[in-house]
């Protein structure tokens, strides 16, 4: 450990970061690499553990904080707010020691230019202890998820049966998917390399190249991570190129395409397409795409532009099959981005249910008769999803549903993934044939 890491506080760094999450609106994609920055590997880890615990369990170390602390703190101090409930996170929910866990948060104190919140630091942790204050739970179901009032109240209306496995999906850590690339390799072939270094996995009978690791890993050890062997996806998301089902000789756009992932495997699965644009509004997303392309041996069209303004990029051709993954609450991936569910607020939902609106409607008029769209989400909210589908439907004469499930129809269109489902993420689909006439 360099002589930089020994002076950084793990503690004070994670408390930033949820401070800047939830006071400053960041996401954990923007500010935690940034904190991480001077810590060794091993705090680095330790450190999106115990951030997006605390994330994951934020109403309940709320509820503890306002029984232990007399008035909330203000202004610059406002960060030990979040340094003591790290503290109730690690007493509560990991294996830190208690002595590490309130010595070492005090000490937190200091970096974070609160020196003089020591003493107060310190005798609420000790009282949480002599309180056993993690016995006292509260009889408050939305405290218990773990989610925010607004997004509790959505769940509980929308899926009243399975709320409490949906919420126990949601709480829970994911697994991590991989995706073999078969024009490097074969499923058989990689598991066997797996198998041949004693790394456990999992396979899925609806998911022809896809595998489940056993235990996290550090991705770029796996075998065949610099050869493009594989690529990390979800299983939900992996069923989009099956969905999509790319033929030979067509024109192809990805919608909204970054990091690429989707893009990619509807490469690997049919290479030979006329061609495949990828399009993000955003250009230094698009570099990450580029980088998936790259490590994988594949090529697309990546274009800079706005979905919602197809005249100021597109070149008049119209498209086969079209990719829309549409912007989104990301409510299906909540376990995987626990920050998801503090930053985005009930009034966001309207908003992008007018902007998947008017998306839709745009990508549906550069497909071609004959054409097949595919409407993804990564969202759980009926609103963004089958509601969406079905008022499209009801408005688009040309449309038409081409079904991806047995019961399939015009007023529940489409796939519901909720979180957990054969160890998925929580995503949507809904395929739409436009008429030839």
């Amino acid at each position: 450990m360099s002589g930089a890491a020994k002076k950084r506080n793990v503690r004070a760094d994670s408390a930033q970061v949820l401070y800047d999450i939830l006071e400053s609106g960041k996401s954990a994609r923007e500010c935690l690499p940034a904190a991480q920055q001077g810590h060794s590997e091993q705090d680095k880890a330790w450190m999106q553990e115990m951030v997006f615990g605390a994330l994951r369990q934020l109403p309940l170390l709320q509820f503890w904080l306002r029984q232990l602390l007399d008035k909330p703190l203000k202004a610059r101090f406002k960060v030990v707010e979040h340094l003591i409930m790290l503290g109730f996170y690690q007493l509560a929910f990991s294996r830190v020691s208690t002595h590490a866990a309130v010595s070492e948060t005090v000490a937190g104190c200091k970096p974070l230019k609160a020196e003089a919140l020591k003493g107060l630091t310190n005798a609420i942790l000790r009282n949480f202890i002599r309180q056993e204050m993690e016995q006292q739970i509260p009889d408050d179901e939305q405290v218990i998820s773990g989610l925010p009032k607004w997004l509790y109240k959505k769940l509980r209306n929308s899926y009243p049966e399975a709320l409490p496995d949906l919420i126990k999906s949601m709480q829970s850590r994911p697994p991590i998917w991989l995706r073999v690339n078969k024009l490097k390799t074969s499923l058989a072939e990689y598991s066997e390399e797996l198998s041949r270094q004693n790394i456990e996995y999992s396979l899925s009978e609806d998911h022809p190249g896809g595998l489940i690791l056993s235990k996290s890993r550090e991705i770029t050890s796996l075998p065949g991570f610099n050869e493009g062997e594989f690529a990390v996806q979800d299983g939900a998301a992996q069923l989009a190129a099956y969905y999509l089902d790319p033929q030979a000789n067509e024109r192809i756009l990805d919608c909204c395409a970054a990091p690429g992932g989707k893009t990619c495997h509807i490469l690997e699965h049919q290479p030979n397409l006329k061609s495949c644009t990828a399009l993000d509004v955003d250009a230094k997303r698009l570099i990450r795409v580029q980088e998936n392309l790259e490590r994988l041996d594949l090529e697309a069209e990546l274009v800079t532009g706005n979905a919602a303004a197809p005249e100021e990029w597109w070149d008049g051709e119209y498209f086969d099959r079209i990719l829309l993954d549409a912007p989104c609450s990301a409510t299906g991936i909540i376990r995987r981005h626990p920050d998801i569910k503090w930053l985005r607020k009930n009034a966001d939902i309207l908003v992008l249910v007018a902007l998947q609106k008017q998306i839709l409607e745009k990508m549906w008029s550069l497909l071609k008769p004959g054409g097949t769209l595919l409407y993804a989400t990564c969202s759980i909210l009926p609103e963004e999803n089958a509601e969406q589908i079905t008022e499209f439907l009801r408005d688009t004469p040309n449309a038409a549903l081409s079904v991806l499930r047995p019961d399939e129809n015009e007023i529940a269109p489409g796939r519901q993934i909720l979180p957990g489902e054969g160890q998925m993420d929580g995503f949507y689909y809904a395929r739409l044939l436009k008429s030839i006439d």
